[in-house]
């Protein structure tokens, strides 16, 4: 099965804790502290692997997680840092946010890269927390949540050649005719339910070997999701060349073409900006011999070039090939991806003291990226540490915004995945 279009959750590992431990050492009455940091977490990447033709590895595996950092140790011991996990699509993949619907990465290039969930960072060693009046500090970060995201991969194919037209216009047997593929071929429509992949070879004196991608069969409406090809019309997104595949034996080929221009327009009309040839297929039926006087001239003045062939016996498949030659760029060119090298969307990270507090069913709920930061890192078993915490309440203003807000001692306050319970600040409760 051809599988094109999957949904994962990633999960970054978690930053290791910190540790508030003290130098205890023969002769020294007073070790300060000796705390290390925890270690990183490791992050998830997607990379480009040139191997890959689908997204068929995550078919099955939903998600996938790198592993957390370690925990500090005394003697300034800093926690090992956490394994990031490398997920391989094929060129062509399009990363998705699930949740916020946005673009992350397209991916066309070998070995592209991109991180889609960071690892968390390790928490702090109460050795940073020493200060000229708090010599012994038993505070200490916990290490920072990993991200957790749900990803929507999508493949658009990266291939030389599409093969574009109706169900039952003969693109399979085409595509076997030209290439070394084997694509199902049956006399009925919609044999072919994915797409299938083949090289051409245009000649002996020719090194390019271009991809030919038959693309299934699209029906009138398939842009608005209609019949089965509707699904497949992105694969054509990234061809050069485009070859429209029109049954010459069908009621109607004029309408027949019709349709798929419509189509192609509707979906992305940039399309029609592509390179085309379109091949009248049929040859060997006496309906389409018939029909070809009148729709080559109708192509004629459009200045569409237009080749009669019959797939199922070879006629003018050469004229085909000398065509594709044409109208495919040169070998260098043929190296390089047939778009623009991808493109990582780079969003930078706010870490500003922007918050804002609301009111939810239960109590109050603080969104705010650095305050939730916060919170994750710290231990609020640890009284230093709860203390601390409040201070910082307390600097960036939230303190304040939550009594406008009307939070009553005892009340829920939610932070981040933190639940408090609301009490009145130390320094007022005395």
């Amino acid at each position: 099965m051809f599988i094109d279009r999957v949904k994962i959750r990633v999960s970054a590992g978690r930053g290791g804790d910190g540790a508030a431990t003290f130098r205890h050492e023969a002769h020294v009455p007073r070790g300060g502290p000796d705390g290390g940091d925890g270690g990183r977490g490791g992050s998830v990447y997607v990379r480009v692997d040139a191997g890959q033709t689908t997204l068929r590895d995550f078919q099955h595996a939903h998600h996938f997680k790198a592993t957390s950092g370690g925990r500090g140790a005394g003697s300034r011991r800093h926690g090992k840092a956490g394994g990031d996990l490398l997920l391989a699509v094929p060129p062509g993949t399009a990363i998705h946010d699930d949740a916020m619907g946005e673009l992350l990465a397209d991916l066309v290039a070998t070995d592209q890269t991109v991180m889609v969930a960071r690892g968390g960072r390790g928490g702090l060693g109460n050795t940073h927390f020493k200060t000229s009046t708090h010599q012994a500090p038993r505070h200490a970060q916990k290490g920072e949540p990993g991200e957790d995201r749900w990803l929507r991969l999508e493949l658009r194919l990266i291939a030389d050649v599409g093969l574009v037209g109706l169900p039952n216009a003969g693109k399979s047997t085409l595509l076997a005719a030209l290439t070394a593929a084997t694509p199902k071929i049956a006399d009925y429509p919609f044999t072919t339910l994915e797409p299938n992949l083949g090289v051409l070879d245009l000649g002996m004196d020719d090194e390019r070997r271009p991809t030919v991608a038959d693309v299934p069969g699209l029906i009138e409406g398939a842009s608005q999701g209609a019949g089965l090809g509707h699904a497949f019309l992105r694969h054509v997104e990234r061809t050069r060349v485009l070859v429209h595949v029109v049954d010459g034996s069908s009621r109607d080929p004029e309408w027949d073409f019709g349709v798929i221009r419509d189509e192609l327009k509707a979906h992305d009309p940039a399309l029609l900006t592509k390179p085309m040839v379109v091949a009248f297929n049929k040859m060997d039926l006496p309906s389409a011999a018939l029909a070809w006087p009148t729709f080559c001239r109708a192509r004629g003045r459009e200045s569409v070039p237009v080749i009669p062939i019959s797939a199922a016996d070879g006629q003018g498949l050469e004229d085909l090939r000398v065509e594709l030659a044409r109208l495919l760029p040169d070998a260098e060119s043929m190296a390089e991806p047939p778009e623009s090298a991808g493109v990582v969307v780079h969003r930078p990270e706010s870490m500003g003291d922007n918050f804002a507090v609301t009111r939810e069913p239960g109590g109050f709920r603080v969104r705010g990226r650095r305050i939730e930061r916060i919170a994750a890192q710290t231990d609020f078993e640890n009284e230093e540490s709860a203390e601390r915490f409040q201070r910082d309440l307390d600097r960036m203003g939230i303190d304040a915004e939550l009594r406008r807000a009307g939070v009553e001692p005892g009340d829920t306050v939610r932070i981040g995945e933190v639940e408090l319970e609301w009490e009145p600040v130390p320094w007022e409760a005395g």
